[in-house]
C-alpha cells in the first residue's frame, strides 16, 4: 500500500501542490496571528518617566475600591484625589518634600498658532530628566522654561493658564520630553495657579513615607516600577496591549475559522477528484478499508509537509505582524514576538487534524460505494448532498438564524460588539458552504439560462458542465463565497452601525454652534464660559465629562460614562430619547439612567460613586434608550466636583443676529484654541469613521484572510481546470478550436464565481439585516448600509484571479496533442 501512494502521489502532483499550498498557508496564518496574540500576554512593566529620578512619590488615590462579597472590586478614578493638606504637611516635618502641581497651558507662537502643554512647577523637572539647555530657571513670577530651540530664549510669548491670558518670558530651555509636552513656572506661581497637590516627592525610605502616611490614609506610596502610575499617561501599554489583544484574538479567530474552512473544502475536493479512481481500484479487488488507508497516508504526508512548512512561514510572517502594529501605532514601540511554542503546536496539529478530517469524511463515503456505483458516480455527480452534509448543513443554519434573531428580541446591544458580528457570519458561511450541492444547480442553470440561448455551445455547455460537476462548482465557489461573506458582513455591519450613530447624533443635536474643548487643556474656565453666556441671544448649555460608578449584583464595579449638565439647559439643546420619566425632574439629589441599568425604576433610589470616589444616594429621575451606546448618564454640575465644563452648546433666541453672535463667541473663545462648530460641521465631524489604526485593524482582521482567500480560490481552480485535460481533448477532438474551448473554460470560471458570490451576497444580507433589526430593537432607526463598492472590487478580483487560474494550466493543456491528452490517465 505504501508503494501505491508514493506512485499516487507522484502521477497527481498538481493535487499534491494544490492541497499543500492550501494547508501551509493556513498554518502559516494560525500561527502568526496565535504568536501575536502569545506575545500581548507577558508584556513587560511600563517604566516611569516623569518621576524615573525621584526616591518615593507620594500620589492621591486614583482608584475607587468597593468591598464586594468576593473581594474588593476596583475601578480607575474620572477624578483622581490630590495629596490631602495635612498629609502633605506631616510628611513635610519628616523630610525634603517637593510638590507636584499639573494645569492646562496653552502657549501661543509667534506665527499666531497655539500649542496645548502642561504646566508644572520647576522644582520637579529634574526627577523626569529635563535638563537646561540654554538660560535658566524660572526665577520669578512671569518667568517659564519650555521645551524646545535655544532661539525661543528671552521671548514674550502669550500664555493662557487657569488665571487667564497674559505674556511670559522665556527664561530657558529644556530639551523636548517624549512622555509629555510641558512649560516650568516658578514653584509660587505653580502654586496660585493649581493649588491642589497631585503628586509630592519625599526624599525618605518607603517605611519612614508609609509610616508618617498611616495604614488608613487615602493616598498611594510608590516605589520602583510603581513610580509610572504618576506618569501623565500610565496605562498607556496596557491599555494599547489589551486593544491589540483583542484585535489579535478577533483576527485570529477569523483567520483560523477561514484556514479551517478552505482546507477542509480543498482536501473533500481532492478526494472528489479522484472518484473515478478509487472506482478502478475498487473494481481491481481493493477493499474499503484499504482505499481508506492509501488516502489517509496520503494525507498524513501532506499534512506533516504542510504544517512544518506553515509553521516555519509564520515563524516570519510574525514579526512582519508585530512590525506593521508598532508603525501604525496599534502597538507600543516596544512591542515584538516572543520566544513562545504553544502557537507552533496549535498550528501544527490543526492544519494536520483538519487535513486527516477532511480527507477522512470524503473517503469513508467513497468506501462504501460499489465499484459500479463508483465509476458512474465519477462521471456524474448523483449524490453531492449526504445524510451528514444535510444534518450539520441545516443544523448550522438554524442555529445562526435563530442567534441572530435572538439576538434582536433578547440582547440587541450585544449584536452592537465587533466579536458579535465578527463570529456571527461564520455560522451562516459554514451552513451555506455545506448546502451549496442544492443550491450551485439552480443557481447554475438560472445565471447560464440566457447565454445557452444565444447562438453556439458554450452557454449550453456551461450550464450542463456545472451541473454535472456539483462537488467541483461547489467547491470552486467556497472560497468566493467566504471572501463575500465576510468582507460583506464585517464592513456592512460596520457601516450600518456608524450610520445608526450618526443618526442619533442628528437626531439628539438642536444647536447652533457646538464647541469641545481640547482634551488637553482640561475643560472651559468660568470666565470664559461666562464670556459666552454674555453674548446677546445666546442660550449655551455647559456640559462636562465624568463618571458614575455601580456595584451590581453586589460583585460588578460598573462605571458609566456621564455627563454634568444644569437640566435647565439639557432640552434647550438636546433631544433624548426618553423612555420614562421627565429630564425636568433632574437636580442634585436624581441622576438620569439609561435602559442597560439593572435598577432603572423612576423614583428609585441608587446607590453610586461620583467621579471623584464619593458615594451618594441618588433618585433615579428618568431613563433614557442606550441607543448604539453613546447615550450615558446624567447628572447635575454640583454631582461633579471640580469638573470643568468641556462642551458649549449655543442655540440662538428667535429674532437673534446669528451672524454676529457667532463672531462674537469665536471671538470670546479664541484664547482658548477650542474650535467653534456649527451643528452641520458637528454632525460632520462626529460621524464615526474609521481613522487609520481602524483601517489597519482591518487590514489585519480582514485583509490577510481574504487575501488567503484569493490564494485559495486559484489554488482550487488550478487543481479543477488540470484535472480536465481530458474533457477538453474530447472537446477538441469533437472539432472546438482551442480559442473556443479557453473561452469556454473562462466563461465556466466567471460562472462560478458570480455563484459563490450570490451565496456570499446572500449571508452578507442576513447578517446585516440582523444589525439592523438589532438597531431597531435599540429604538435607532436608519438606513442599511452595503459595501457594494468593495464587493464590487472584491468580486472583480476573485473573477481576474480564477480567469486566470483557469485558463493558464488551459493553454498548458492544449499544447497536446488531444489524442494523446483524450487517452491519458487521470
Amino acid at each position: 500500500m505504501l508503494t501505491v501512494t508514493l506512485s499516487t502521489l507522484r502521477t497527481r502532483w498538481v493535487t499534491l501542490v494544490g492541497t499543500f499550498v492550501a494547508l501551509a498557508l493556513g498554518v502559516a496564518l494560525i500561527a502568526t496571528m496565535g504568536l501575536g496574540l502569545a506575545s500581548t500576554l507577558d508584556a513587560p512593566e511600563q517604566q516611569p518617566e516623569r518621576f524615573a529620578g525621584a526616591p518615593v512619590v507620594v500620589r492621591g488615590a486614583d482608584e475607587l475600591r468597593v468591598p464586594s462579597p468576593i473581594g474588593d472590586r476596583t475601578q480607575p478614578l474620572a477624578q483622581p484625589r490630590g495629596v490631602a493638606p495635612e498629609v502633605a504637611k506631616a510628611l513635610a516635618a519628616k523630610a525634603p518634600t517637593v510638590a507636584d502641581r499639573s494645569f492646562p497651558v496653552r502657549v501661543t507662537a509667534g506665527d499666531g498658532d497655539s500649542d496645548s502643554l502642561v504646566g508644572h512647577p520647576w522644582s520637579v523637572a529634574a526627577f523626569g530628566g529635563y535638563r537646561l539647555t540654554a538660560g535658566h530657571e524660572p526665577r520669578k513670577p512671569g518667568e517659564i522654561v519650555v521645551a524646545g530651540d535655544a532661539s525661543l530664549l528671552g521671548r514674550a510669548v502669550p500664555v493662557r493658564t487657569p488665571a487667564g491670558l497674559g505674556n511670559r518670558t522665556v527664561s530657558g530651555v529644556v530639551t523636548p520630553a517624549p512622555f509629555e509636552k510641558a512649560v516650568f513656572f516658578t514653584d509660587g506661581e505653580a502654586a496660585k495657579l493649581s493649588p491642589r497637590i497631585d503628586n509630592l516627592v519625599v526624599r525618605a525610605a518607603p517605611d519612614v513615607v508609609r509610616t508618617v502616611v498611616g495604614p488608613g490614609a487615602d493616598v498611594q506610596v510608590l516605589t520602583g516600577d510603581d513610580r509610572h502610575r504618576a506618569d501623565p499617561d500610565p496605562h498607556r501599554d496596557r491599555d494599547a496591549l489589551i486593544a491589540m489583544n483583542a484585535l489579535l484574538g478577533t483576527a485570529g479567530g477569523v483567520t483560523t475559522f477561514v484556514s479551517v474552512f478552505v482546507v477542509a473544502s480543498t482536501f473533500a475536493f481532492a478526494v472528489a477528484q479522484r472518484r473515478r479512481e478509487i472506482g478502478l481500484m475498487r473494481t481491481a479487488g481493493a477493499t474499503p478499508r484499504q482505499v481508506r488507508s492509501m488516502m489517509f497516508m496520503e494525507a498524513a504526508v501532506v499534512g506533516v509537509l504542510a504544517s512544518v512548512a506553515g509553521c516555519v512561514l509564520g515563524s516570519y510572517g510574525a514579526p512582519w505582524l508585530a512590525s506593521l502594529l508598532v508603525d501604525e501605532r496599534l502597538a507600543p514601540p516596544w512591542f515584538t514576538i516572543g520566544a513562545h511554542t504553544w502557537p507552533y503546536h496549535v498550528a501544527f496539529w490543526t492544519g494536520l487534524l483538519v487535513a486527516l478530517a477532511g480527507v477522512t469524511v470524503a473517503t469513508v463515503r467513497a468506501g462504501r460505494i460499489r465499484p459500479v456505483e463508483a465509476l458512474r458516480e465519477a462521471s456524474v455527480d448523483s449524490k453531492a448532498m449526504t445524510l451528514g452534509r444535510w444534518i450539520f448543513g441545516a443544523g448550522l443554519l438554524a442555529t445562526g438564524l435563530g442567534m441572530l434573531f435572538w439576538r434582536m428580541l433578547a440582547d440587541p446591544g450585544d449584536a452592537l460588539h465587533r466579536k458579535t458580528y465578527t463570529t456571527q457570519p461564520m455560522l451562516l458561511i459554514t451552513a451555506v458552504a455545506l448546502l451549496a450541492p442544492i443550491l450551485v444547480r439552480p443557481l447554475t442553470r438560472m445565471l447560464a439560462w440566457l447565454p445557452a440561448q444565444l447562438p453556439g455551445a458554450t452557454g449550453m455547455l456551461v450550464r450542463e458542465n456545472a451541473a454535472a460537476g456539483v462537488r467541483r462548482t461547489a467547491a470552486i465557489a467556497a472560497p468566493v463565497l467566504v471572501t463575500v461573506a465576510l468582507a460583506g458582513s464585517l464592513l456592512g455591519a460596520t457601516a450600518t452601525i456608524n450610520e445608526a450613530k450618526a443618526a442619533e447624533i442628528r437626531q439628539q443635536t438642536h444647536a447652533d454652534l457646538i464647541v469641545q474643548a481640547d482634551d488637553a487643556a482640561g475643560g472651559f474656565d468660568a470666565r470664559t464660559v461666562a464670556q459666552v453666556r454674555a453674548v446677546p441671544g445666546a442660550a449655551v448649555t455647559a456640559s462636562a465629562t465624568t463618571a458614575v460608578y455601580t456595584l451590581e449584583d453586589g460583585t460588578a464595579l460598573i462605571r458609566s460614562d456621564a455627563q454634568a449638565v444644569d437640566p435647565r439647559e439639557l432640552a434647550t439643546s438636546r433631544e433624548l430619547p426618553v423612555q420614562a420619566g421627565d429630564l425636568a425632574d433632574l437636580n442634585d439629589d436624581g441622576i438620569v439612567v439609561n435602559d442597560e441599568w439593572a435598577r432603572r425604576t423612576v423614583g428609585e433610589r441608587v446607590d453610586v460613586w461620583l467621579g471623584d470616589g464619593t458615594k451618594k444616594s441618588l433618585r433615579i429621575a428618568a431613563v433614557i434608550a442606550a441607543g448604539t451606546g453613546n447615550n450615558g448618564v446624567y447628572v447635575t454640575p454640583r454631582n461633579a466636583p471640580g469638573v470643568a465644563p468641556d462642551r458649549l452648546e449655543v442655540t440662538w433666541a428667535a429674532g437673534a443676529d446669528a451672524t454676529a453672535g457667532t463672531a462674537a463667541v469665536r471671538a470670546a473663545l479664541q484664547p482658548t484654541g477650542a474650535e467653534v462648530q456649527t451643528r452641520a460641521e458637528w454632525i460632520r465631524s462626529e460621524y464615526p469613521s474609521n481613522s487609520r489604526q481602524t483601517r489597519v485593524g482591518y487590514l489585519v482582521v480582514l485583509g490577510i484572510a481574504l487575501i488567503y482567500t484569493g490564494i485559495a480560490l486559484g489554488n482550487t481552480m488550478v487543481m479543477a481546470t488540470s484535472d480536465r485535460v481530458r474533457d477538453l481533448a474530447v472537446l477538441r477532438l469533437a472539432g472546438a478550436t482551442k480559442r473556443q474551448i479557453l473561452v469556454l473554460v473562462g466563461v465556466e470560471a466567471l460562472t462560478v464565481v458570480v455563484v459563490g458570490a450570490v451565496l456570499g451576497t446572500i449571508v452578507t444580507a442576513f447578517n446585516v439585516l440582523g444589525i439592523w433589526g438589532s438597531l431597531a430593537a435599540l429604538s435607532v432607526w436608519s438606513s442599511v448600509v452595503l459595501p457594494w463598492t468593495t464587493l464590487a472590487q472584491t468580486l472583480g478580483a476573485c473573477a481576474v484571479v480564477a480567469v486566470v487560474a483557469s485558463v493558464l494550466p488551459a493553454v498548458g493543456a492544449l499544447r497536446t496533442r488531444p489524442v494523446e491528452l483524450a487517452g491519458a490517465r487521470e
